[in-house]
């Protein structure tokens, strides 16, 4: 869905604290997959050189995802959880773009689907200079541990299909595990409109616009039941927001 955005200033008490990467988990109703997926997240960045901390963006749950987040309170690594009253993980992930003041910041599926280790080759890739670095499981070299449903497969096809209208160089928009030079991100979030799961392929596209290169990181991926992605519900709005994006100049 596209909304009107207002561009005021954020009161300061929403802007946390700088560091070198923050990692966003866009989270409704993940009260189960959570917990093991920021405990995997925590361990692997403490023992990172870069300064990070973790921001879960709580997308109007209905279950105890806040609450099992008090185990983190005293975490070597700070997790932070944060509120978005607007549905739609695309609007979870502008909410933590834009109060971050991170030098680089990305996100990644509560699931943890894509291997958190992936974050070695991001950062450097991210340190060279590129603008957006993302998980791919398309592009030369990546692995399908295990697929999803030959439904799944065909809607991925067909959306690749229409996301190569905006995006012809990028194999796969959709590997939720996506990271960008902060500035960048925040910058062209103020334009970004799509809610859904076609917000990617938005916010790719205005990386692309603004002069700043995608580069894809082929990972080995494995689907996790769980997701909260319906083709019935989903699918024709996904499609209709590609083609909306594929107009936009």
């Amino acid at each position: 869905m596209a909304t009107a955005r207002s561009h005021a200033p954020l009161p300061r008490r929403l802007v946390r604290p700088p560091v070198e990467l923050e990692l966003l988990i866009p989270a409704y109703n993940e009260q189960r997959r959570l917990p093991s997926t920021v405990a995997a997240t925590v361990d692997f960045l403490a023992g990172r050189p870069w300064s990070s901390a973790v921001v879960v963006v709580d997308n109007n749950s209905a279950d105890g995802t806040l609450d099992v987040l008090e185990r983190f309170a005293d975490s070597p690594v700070p997790v932070h959880a944060i509120g978005c009253s607007d549905q739609g993980k695309g609007a979870a992930v502008r909410r933590g773009i834009e109060t971050s003041s991170a030098r680089f910041i990305g996100f990644a599926d509560a699931d943890n689907a894509t291997p958190v280790e992936t974050l070695d080759r991001v950062m450097a890739l991210l340190r060279a200079g590129h603008g957006a670095v993302i998980a791919s499981r398309h592009a030369p070299g990546a692995h399908l541990d295990v697929e999803q449903s030959a439904l799944r497969r065909g809607g991925g096809l067909l959306f690749r299909s229409l996301a190569h209208l905006s995006l012809p160089g990028v194999a796969d928009t959709q590997c939720g595990f996506k990271f960008f030079c902060g500035p960048l991100a925040r910058a062209i979030t103020r334009d970004c409109r799509i809610d859904g799961f076609a917000f990617d392929v938005e916010l790719l596209a205005r990386v692309v616009r603004a002069g700043r290169d995608v580069v894809e990181v082929p990972v080995v991926w494995h689907d996790v039941p769980g997701s909260t992605f319906s083709a019935r519900r989903d699918g024709l709005r996904s499609m209709a927001d590609l083609l909306r994006i594929s107009l936009a100049r």
